[in-house]
């Protein structure tokens, strides 16, 4: 019955999320989540906020939230927006600073709700040249003309771009805004908040989906100069007030206080990427340097979809892209190490049944 469908809704092609198959028990490593639970006081406050208060409504401002991140960036708290999750806030940006008689540039391959969000709002945009190894070709991202975003660490790279070309980026788009996405950042790169201060047109956008363990949560965050900021707010309450329930902005709070439980939870990723990254290299794979909770990887001498297909046969699932340039890769997400340690003697096992065969 899509003839009741409006033309934008005939003409997008919606983001598709990763597997959640549940005809049986698998190794989950295809969505980048957190393998670590939250920190133990986040699921204390869970339970305390689930009372009697849910009959009303939450503060449509997050105000402590936004307090804590402040805090926690040395900013002040109307530099800090809230949403739900990173992915609503972006949908936000795209709205409040691009216009659809301009065009913005984000990179030709980088995550995919970019383009999604691009033609919902009617906007053009071009794509920044990534090279044979998938770094990005900074000159690319220079334009005067519309907006940019940059997702960093790239999605589904992995690959970081370091702080002085997000620099030489900014200088030169100065009359634009350029949103630096940083999902991934804590998992071994530099973030760029500190260079808010310095520049008007830059808006940092992050998630606790990822290195705080709240996923099922949704909460995300940007984080720039005020008047960035009025701008997403003044799009938020045309569209919903109420971004974030009570649960998740007690939670979210909790989450980024327990420092000490994020640095070792973190720690722990990246200790096992590198294993992994190694470990697969030993198997003849190239492994593309991350700087995120995933690793992006491909063999010369099996094809992607072939490997994909055969280890969710083993009850193994990772992320495969039918796309170009990377149609013989495969996303790895980073797990547990007992998680891993099935996924390295399942491809073992893989390989070999290929090469038998």
């Amino acid at each position: 019955m899509s003839k009741y469908w409006s033309q934008i809704t005939k003409s997008i092609e919606p983001y598709v999320c990763g597997e959640q198959p549940k005809d049986r028990k698998y190794i989950k490593i295809n969505t980048n989540e957190n393998p670590y639970p939250p920190a133990p006081r986040v699921l204390e406050i869970i339970k305390e906020s689930a009372n009697g208060d849910l009959r009303l409504y939450p503060d449509p401002n997050c105000g402590e939230l936004r307090e804590v991140i402040a805090n926690y960036y040395d900013l002040n708290k109307n530099q800090v927006f809230i949403g739900n999750g990173s992915d609503e806030v972006l949908a936000f940006s795209f709205l409040a600073f691009f216009n659809s008689n301009d065009y913005i540039i984000f990179p030709e391959i980088s995550y995919s709700f970019y383009p999604v969000y691009a033609k919902l709002y009617n906007i053009d945009y071009k794509l920044a040249r990534l090279d044979k190894e998938f770094s990005i070709e900074v000159n690319d991202l220079m334009s005067k003309d519309g907006g940019v975003v940059i997702p960093n660490p790239n999605a589904p790279t992995g690959r970081y771009m370091d702080v002085d070309s997000i620099k030489k980026i900014l200088d030169y788009n100065l009359e634009k805004v350029v949103i630096i996405d940083e999902a991934y950042i804590d998992f071994g790169g530099t973030s760029v908040v500190n260079l808010i201060k310095n520049y008007p047109n830059l808006l940092v956008i992050q998630t606790l989906s990822k290195s705080r363990s709240l996923a099922g949560m949704r909460v995300g965050f940007a984080l720039g100069q005020e008047h960035l900021i009025d701008g997403l707010n003044r799009i938020k309450n045309s569209f919903n007030s109420y971004t974030i329930d009570r649960i998740a902005a007690a939670a979210g709070a909790e989450a980024i206080k327990d420092e000490e439980y994020f640095k070792e939870c973190v720690s722990r990723v990246i200790s096992t990427r590198e294993k992994v990254a190694m470990q697969l290299e030993s198997l003849g794979f190239n492994v593309i340097p991350s700087k995120a909770n995933f690793i992006f990887v491909t063999h010369p001498s099996y094809t992607a979809n072939v490997l994909f297909t055969k280890l969710k046969g083993k009850n193994v699932l990772v992320r495969y892209f039918n796309k170009d340039r990377i149609d013989n890769y495969l996303r790895i997400s980073i797990g547990s190490e007992e998680e891993m340690d099935f996924f390295i003697d399942r491809i073992k096992e893989v390989l070999d049944e290929i090469k038998n065969n």
